[in-house]
């Protein structure tokens, strides 16, 4: 698994138009070519009525899934200069499709590629792009009298702090970078002078805005 990569946070859409041409970028987080191409259907099911549906997706922890799409536009003025923005902001599992409804004035080569590409970097920054660290989970339980000191130092640290539960005693969920554990146990163990008890809860990727 990787340890670390940059995805979009939520769907995005964004509008452009150029020369009267209107162009209408949708992007989404996928996981899967399958639920990729699902989601270019359902744009292109959409705007049916639209001169092109281009589409562009990279999928995969080594980007082994690439497609570029032209749809009739001529060939390498659309879907490859989406894939380039997403190469080039180096997004993971991401599906871009941009609609085109033709103004009745020819933007030439060009003037095609600048339109996909700034469509689609667009629509990239209204869905917003995250990190995804693989992070070790940990269950912390504390006495009552460690509560505030502790939560202080963890909010304030580079490590995540997911919930506190107010049980017997109060346990915190946090998430550390993976590798980082055996360090992390040691300074809490000093920081509560050795009243910590841990307990590890396994990994996961935790996401964080960029």
């Amino acid at each position: 698994m990787l340890s670390n990569y940059f995805t979009v946070k939520n769907e995005g859409i964004y509008q452009l138009v150029v020369q009267k041409s209107r162009f209408i970028g949708y992007v989404k987080r996928v996981e899967t070519e399958e639920v990729a191409q699902s989601f270019i259907q359902e744009i292109k099911k959409k705007h049916h009525d639209a001169n092109h549906n281009c589409s562009a997706y990279m999928i995969g922890e080594n980007n082994q899934i690439q497609k570029a799409n032209d749809d009739g536009e001529p060939s390498g003025t659309a879907g490859v200069p989406m894939l380039e923005v997403l190469k080039k902001q180096n997004l993971k599992d991401t599906v871009i499709v941009v609609t085109r409804y033709f103004g009745g004035v020819k933007l030439g080569a060009g003037g095609l590629i600048r339109a996909y590409g700034s469509t689609t970097s667009q629509a990239i920054a209204a869905a917003g792009v995250v990190e995804r660290k693989l992070m070790q989970g940990l269950s912390i339980v504390v006495s009552y009298s460690l509560l505030g000191k502790l939560e202080n130092v963890l909010r304030n640290s580079d490590h995540v702090l997911d919930s506190i539960n107010y049980l017997e005693q109060v346990e915190f969920l946090v998430y550390v970078r993976d590798g980082e554990e055996t360090n992390f146990r040691e300074w809490i163990t000093d920081l509560t002078s050795n009243q910590a008890t841990f307990e590890s809860k396994g990994t996961a990727y935790v996401e964080t805005d960029v």
